[in-house]
């Protein structure tokens, strides 16, 4: 979960690492935003950039209004869809950057704000190459007042709505299965999501979620027997010292619901390790983990 703890580790790893390994900060600061940002995500044999892309900014309507947000797909043909949730800092160029990667695989690539509600836009400026420690002092307090405002109901009612209007795309393939992924705090939103559509998740990933083992009624883990998607959760390192037991839960759920997961820690990841704009970014470990959601939407998203 977000917090100081977590913003300690993270900026111990930008003072040791700088934006992670194989990019230093100053080679990063000489390239724009875009530019940066595509370096850091290198195309994959499975995501070539020979791909055409339509990109838009669209208002998907909820039942609580309008969400702005980012959808990225392939120009010809039909695909599955895919909710991309942010993490705590909300939709900014990092996340447009990751759909469009995630398009260039074959997907249709919706990237959501959670905080439309109550603010539209973004809170980390376009021109942020890193949310530093300056920048995070003064996003982080309206990042957290924003979070405060969403509920386990709030995400599942987006989803739905989300789900509903991919649904009614052109370049959407309804028939297929759709897959969710979620960073941070909406790690356990992939979670929510597939226990309240079961019959439309195939697939969830969850990237140093926060939350998804608590002694709630309503905890992630405890939805898990109404989940019928394949799911992978990917740990920090650090989020795992801070509570060991939660791997152990969430293998011993899934295990008892028989649903298809891989749960696992990975070594030296830091909470936010894989966006790359995060003061924690592991490359080497952010692309390992990007992998092995491709090859979990490939397999479930049919």
């Amino acid at each position: 979960m977000c917090d100081e703890l977590n913003r300690n580790d993270a900026e111990a790893y930008f003072l040791q690492h700088g934006l992670g390994k194989g990019v230093s900060r100053r080679g990063f600061g000489r390239m724009g935003v875009g530019a940066g940002l595509l370096a850091m995500l290198p195309w994959t044999a499975s995501a070539t950039s020979e791909v055409n892309l339509v990109e838009s900014r669209v208002m998907v309507p909820t039942p609580d209004g309008e969400a702005d947000c980012y959808f990225v797909h392939p120009a010809k043909g039909r695909h599955p869809a895919v909710v991309l949730w942010p993490d705590i800092f909300g939709i900014r160029p990092a996340f447009r950057q990751m759909g469009k990667r995630l398009a260039q695989s074959g997907y249709s690539v919706l990237v959501v704000n959670p905080y439309y509600r109550t603010m539209k836009g973004q809170l980390v400026p376009d021109d942020a190459k890193i949310i530093g420690p300056e920048l995070r002092k003064k996003v982080f307090p309206k990042g957290r007042e924003l979070a405060g405002t969403l509920s386990p109901e709030t995400c599942v009612t987006d989803g739905k709505a989300f789900i509903a209007w991919l649904d009614k795309q052109d370049s959407v393939d309804a028939g297929k299965k759709a897959g969710t992924a979620g960073y941070c705090m909406t790690g356990s939103y992939t979670f929510r999501m597939a226990a309240a559509q079961p019959e439309r998740i195939g697939a969830g990933a969850s990237f140093h979620g926060g939350g998804l083992v608590t002694d709630k009624a309503d905890s992630p883990h405890r939805l898990i027997p109404e989940i019928q998607a394949g799911f992978l959760v990917a740990i920090a390192e650090n989020d795992d010292e801070r509570q060991p037991e939660a791997k152990d839960a969430l293998r011993e759920a899934f295990e008892a619901a028989d649903v298809d997961a891989t749960v696992e820690v990975y070594e030296g990841a830091m909470h936010g390790w894989c966006p790359p704009d995060s003061m924690a970014y592991n490359q080497a470990q952010a692309e390992r983990a990007w992998e092995e959601m491709l090859n979990l939407f490939e397999e479930r998203l049919v």
